[in-house]
């Protein structure tokens, strides 16, 4: 019997024998050499495929964080430019708001582009203020930023702290004090600043002005006032007209309500006026 042949019958549990197939070794030899040949190729194939899925990965992961660092970067001069153009706006208004530049043109900020220009421009209106404080002119930069004369010339009809509210009739606090004057009379400045806040207050005190005084910690605000003739970001110096005297908001007639905040806290403006009288206020001069 030959035995270097492979016999493979095909058969089926119902119907029995099929058929069958005679091969040679060298032929079966030859099939399982191509199916590894095959199989090698596949796994070859398969690590080639893994490995490549693998790279594309690292590289998307890489590529990901590359453009975070960019869109930091990004942020980052673009906050640096905000900065600039914010410290020069800065020097710009303390210059202004301390005495130091008397001028409105120059000094104003320009793009975030020219942030070299906006850099040493900041830098050089800082050295005139440094100058000024060097000159011992200190003391009078701090009164010129603390409100001392009275806002308008009229009668005062109710003082700070505690009061019997006009239309409740019940007893409430009152955070400033109403000076009385004749419709359209005009309003001051009781220190050098810069105007944060004009328009309607919609707690009562109708067309109001807030003004911030810099680094003494004063603010001040203007309530039921007639018209405003100042803006946001407006430098105004001690006894410019802001305004005039109005009814509006919820009052009973004609009067400023005259507001002085110190650090956040609200005080009581009567002891800051030089004089206990209304005196005429002077402008310093250029």
């Amino acid at each position: 019997m030959r035995t270097d042949r492979f016999l493979f019958i095909v058969a089926h549990p119902s119907l029995g024998r099929i058929g069958r197939i005679s091969l040679s070794n060298r032929s079966v030899h030859a099939a399982l050499v191509a199916a590894g040949i095959c199989l090698v190729a596949l796994l070859g194939f398969a690590a080639e495929l893994y490995r490549a899925t693998t790279e594309n990965r690292r590289l998307n992961a890489e590529n990901d964080a590359l453009r975070a660092v960019g869109q930091s970067m990004a942020m980052t001069i673009d906050e640096r430019g905000r900065q600039i153009e914010s410290l020069s706006s800065l020097a710009y208004h303390v210059s202004i708001a301390y005495g130091i530049r008397r001028d409105g043109v120059a000094a104003h900020p320009g793009p975030a582009g020219d942030a070299p220009s906006l850099y040493y421009t900041s830098l050089s209106q800082f050295d005139r203020l440094q100058a000024a404080i060097d000159h011992g002119s200190a003391s009078e930069l701090l009164a010129n930023t603390t409100p001392s004369i009275w806002p308008v010339r009229g009668r005062i009809t109710s003082a700070f702290g505690k009061r019997t509210d006009p239309f409740s009739g019940s007893s409430a606090f009152h955070p400033g004090m109403d000076i009385s004057a004749p419709n359209g009379t005009p309003v001051w400045a009781t220190a050098d600043g810069i105007v944060v806040g004009t328009g309607w207050e919609s707690g009562g005190l109708g067309r109001t002005i807030a003004i911030s005084h810099g680094r003494a910690g004063f603010g001040t605000r203007y309530g039921h006032l007639k018209d405003s003739l100042v803006r946001v970001g407006q430098v105004v110096r001690r006894g410019e007209v802001i305004g005039s005297v109005g009814a509006t908001g919820r009052t009973t007639g004609n009067h400023v309500h005259y507001e002085v905040t110190y650090r956040g806290l609200t005080v009581n403006p009567y002891k800051y006026l030089r004089a206990r009288n209304f005196v005429e206020p002077t402008r310093l001069t250029d």
